[in-house]
């Protein structure tokens, strides 16, 4: 019989996490009439993650496969590459292990995909659970938490809009990736020490780049656990410091390479200018406004964004970076 769908749960010390996630897939309504399958992806996690599914598989529903997977590679971009890997599917859902999906998740990510089948991606729409108080003016960094409420219709994103939704609660077909995302991607995800991300955004535009469309769906509902330590000042600094860091990859994915320097340029400029203009505004503010830090954090760490990837050697892992390689040679 073939397997309809996919559910891939990426995880780092998840063991205390896992299980609502579990118990709500396993509580689905609508999938009667597939064949679907979980996979948890344990990204080389240090507590009790493992023997959490081997018990949850003793007594699993005979209907639904629940696999084990080790990943010993750090970085939730590894983790889903495994688990593309792995699937026996054409549909693969991702969540993330604080990510607790609607009753009727699976049965509405596999619905979308016979309706629009040029959909290489599609995301769910995402509410925040917030543990503790968020900081004032939270809404202006919200986005940046994988909170993705977009109306209650379908709606495409177009490639010249740069907006790509988050891995949370993704769907991706198969196919689409392994045609599109590059076996060695330059970003490979949050891990210890390091709060480098957005390689999530990396696939995802390759994807959209080879021709496949990129949806929101939201019919399909997930909650988003978000604790109250990652509102705490320090937690948000290095967190937005990783998603600038990151910002030269996901702005030049797609982009072709005589293009490359210009686009840069233009960058280094917006930059420097959404640096000065926020100090300007906030002046006095800037150290007592938390949301305020975030975003001048991510404006400072996007302009030195480039210098950062290249210097710790990440544009080594694709020999097809254009930009970079005519850069090192005229320096």
């Amino acid at each position: 019989m073939m397997t309809n769908f996919t559910v891939a749960i990426p995880t780092f010390n998840g063991g205390k996490r896992l299980p609502l996630v579990l118990d709500n897939l396993q509580s689905q309504i609508g999938v009667e009439e597939l064949f679907w399958e979980i996979i948890v992806v344990d990204n080389n996690s240090k507590d009790n993650t493992q023997e959490v599914v081997r018990e949850y598989q003793k007594n699993w529903p005979d209907q639904i496969l629940l696999r084990y997977s080790f990943e010993a590679q750090q970085g939730a971009g590894f983790a889903r590459k495994k688990a593309v890997r792995l699937a026996n599917s054409p549909l693969i859902g991702f969540l993330d292990d604080d990510n607790i999906p609607a009753q009727n998740w699976v049965a509405a990510a596999y619905e979308f995909a016979q309706k629009y089948p040029k959909a290489g991606a599609y995301a769910s729409q995402i509410h925040g659970d917030f543990t503790g108080e968020l900081p004032k003016n939270f809404e202006r960094i919200k986005p940046f938490f994988a909170i993705t409420e977009r109306g209650n219709k379908a709606l495409l994103y177009q490639p010249p809009s740069k907006v790509i939704p988050p891995s949370a609660g993704l769907v991706i077909r198969r196919k689409a990736w392994l045609e599109s995302v590059p076996k060695h991607c330059i970003l490979s995800g949050r891990k210890p020490n390091s709060m480098l991300t957005g390689e999530d955004t990396e696939a995802i535009s390759y994807i959209q780049q080879t021709g496949w469309e990129i949806w929101y769906n939201p019919a399909m509902e997930v909650i988003h656990k978000i604790p109250k330590h990652r509102f705490e000042k320090d937690y948000l600094i290095s967190f937005f410091s990783g998603i600038g860091l990151s910002r030269h990859v996901t702005r030049m994915v797609g982009v072709k390479p005589w293009l490359k320097p210009l686009l840069f340029l233009a960058y280094m400029v917006n930059d420097i200018r959404k640096i000065i203009y926020h100090l300007l505004k906030y002046n006095y503010k800037l150290p007592t406004d938390l949301v305020a830090i975030c975003e001048i954090v991510l404006y400072i760490n996007s302009l030195k964004s480039f210098f950062y990837l290249w210097s710790n050697h990440y544009f080594d892992k694709n020999k097809n970076d254009d930009f970079s390689i005519s850069l090192k040679k005229s320096i």
